[in-house]
């Protein structure tokens, strides 16, 4: 999916590079794998999907603290005490939302090489019983 046009409020326009695995870390350690985000370089912000969050195992609620709307990314450990399952909720980023409704976070990427089209030779030794 190289070099493919997106539809925006402006128009259509060249924006998609390549996709592929991207690792995001989040301001307090959380950690997202998305196995299909689109890059461009284009881009100066990036969208993360609430399927996203999920797919990572995470949780996703809203609260209101002083007229401000945050979105917490929450995990549950599970315990079993004398066969009863009890839960304990940890939340792990709080991010705010802007006007718009959008909320917000500083993300950082984590980087990583890849060395691809390389020619190499793998031999497999099979013994026999």
């Amino acid at each position: 999916m190289s070099n493919a046009h997106v539809n925006t409020i402006s128009g259509s326009s060249k924006l998609i590079e390549g996709s592929g695995r991207a690792i995001i870390l989040l301001p307090k350690g959380t950690k997202f794998i998305i196995d299909d985000a689109l890059y461009s370089t284009k881009s100066q912000r990036n969208l993360l999907s609430f399927k996203d969050i999920r797919l990572n195992g995470y949780r996703i609620e809203t609260m209101n603290e002083k007229n401000v709307e945050y979105l917490y990314i929450t995990n549950v450990e599970y315990l079993y005490v004398t066969n009863v399952e009890c839960g304990k909720k940890y939340i792990l980023e709080r991010l705010p939302a802007f006007s718009s409704g959008l909320y917000y976070a500083h993300i950082s990427a984590i980087e990583s090489y890849v060395t691809t089209n390389q020619n190499s030779t793998c031999a497999l030794k099979v013994n026999k019983l």
